[in-house]
């Protein structure tokens, strides 16, 4: 059987984690849960629920080196047709955090709670089309491996490079804590999770939505508050990049261009998507791993290098650097966190700055709770990192 994402195509072993089961439907909410119902109930007066429907297996839309994706899809044109709204949907209001004391970073935010419970019953009638299986990867997934650090290496220039050396060698990462230093968009905005933890998907459903409170806007607002907390700041952007796929990343490259134009502190910008992963079957796969107790979906780090057609990407090296620091940094705090990193020709916007990175956080089979959670420990471990390179 095998599994096709936009990043690989190998043998899928027998699934090493079974889906965790969500709690059934509660009568009874505590305060919180009910003030958090009244905050979603006014949000959902500003932003409407807009499903997009991507051509098949194009998943995250991380296309493949041109001309290559056509060997695996048969459109690459995720949205078109779909309705175009006239402006962008208002982004969910930040989630009010506990305050530090009784903050439990695994805990099930209320909104995404109210979500699941009002799923029972929206879903109800959905059919099972096809399985969802949960696999958990590992260095027996990557080509390499040192120790935690494991990378799957696509070069031609570089198939062998030790990476445990980029690892070890210094940065010039220097971060300003009074300003803004840090930036976290979403080429692909209206990528989206599942709503209910179960091991089957339904056909005539997509995930795709322009409701930030869904998609993986949700997913970056999480990572955005845990780096706030260790006193960060932050901009989020969560304009919408996608709604013609064609084009997403030039889109969004002008938006992040603006954005450190105008706050030159930021040297870490952050490009957080989700993956696909549909075996050629059509079993969905769901990377995740047990972290604290409870499913987290592991994160995946892009990080690429100039070669062949890839050009004007001169800090390669110094990106592969701190993709293997964040990595390991991750793996060292929430081991199984992290699959391995993919290092490859590609770019996309990553050559903004040294410190520019592509995120997968788990894949369209991932349930919301699943990546909103892993953007929690992401986003931990990478405010940990960054303390080390404070000005």
């Amino acid at each position: 059987m095998q599994e096709f994402t936009a990043h690989r195509t190998e043998l899928v072993p027998s699934p090493t984690l079974e889906p965790a089961k969500q709690s059934p439907r509660n009568g009874k909410r505590n305060r919180l849960l009910c003030f958090a119902c009244a905050a979603v109930a006014a949000f959902s007066l500003l932003a409407s629920d807009s499903l997009l429907r991507p051509a098949a297996l194009v998943g995250a839309g991380l296309a493949l080196p041109q001309g290559a994706s056509s060997l695996l899809y048969p459109s690459t044109e995720a949205i078109s047709g779909a309705t175009q709204p006239a402006a962008s949907v208002v982004p969910p209001q930040k989630i009010v955090l506990a305050d530090t004391k009784s903050f439990d970073i695994r805990a099930i935010p209320a909104d995404i709670q109210v979500l699941m419970e009002e799923a029972v019953s929206e879903f109800a009638n959905q059919k099972r089309d096809g399985d969802i299986r949960a696999k958990t990867y590992t260095s027996k997934d990557a080509t390499h491996s040192w120790g935690k650090l494991s990378v799957r290496n696509t070069t031609k220039s570089q198939p062998e490079r030790d990476i445990s050396k980029d690892l070890a060698a210094p940065i010039g990462l220097q971060l300003d804590k009074s300003k803004p230093a840090i930036l976290i968009f979403h080429t692909h905005t209206t990528e989206g999770f599942e709503i209910l933890d179960r091991p089957w998907y339904a056909a005539d459903w997509s995930s795709r939505t322009e409701n930030g409170a869904k998609s993986i806007v949700r997913v970056g607002m999480e990572m955005a508050q845990m780096l706030e907390r260790a006193g960060w700041q932050v901009i989020h952007d969560t304009n919408i990049y996608d709604r013609q796929y064609t084009g997403a990343y030039d889109k969004s490259r002008a938006a992040v261009l603006k954005h450190l134009e105008e706050n030159p502190g930021i040297l870490v910008t952050l490009d957080v998507h989700r993956d696909a992963i549909h075996t050629d079957n059509g079993v969905h796969i769901k990377p995740c791993a047990q972290i604290g107790g409870k499913n987290a979906a592991q994160v995946m780090i892009i990080t690429g290098v100039q070669e062949g057609a890839i050009a004007g990407y001169a800090d390669w090296e110094e990106n592969l650097r701190f993709a293997a620091k964040l990595h390991m940094a991750a793996e060292e705090r929430y081991p199984g966190l992290m699959r391995p990193i993919f290092f490859a020709p590609r770019k996309y916007n990553m050559d903004v700055t040294p410190y520019s990175l592509l995120l997968e956080m788990g894949s369209d089979a991932n349930t919301l709770d699943e990546a909103v959670y892993s953007g929690r420990l992401i986003g931990e471990a990478l405010a940990e990192l960054l303390e080390r390179y404070v000005t």
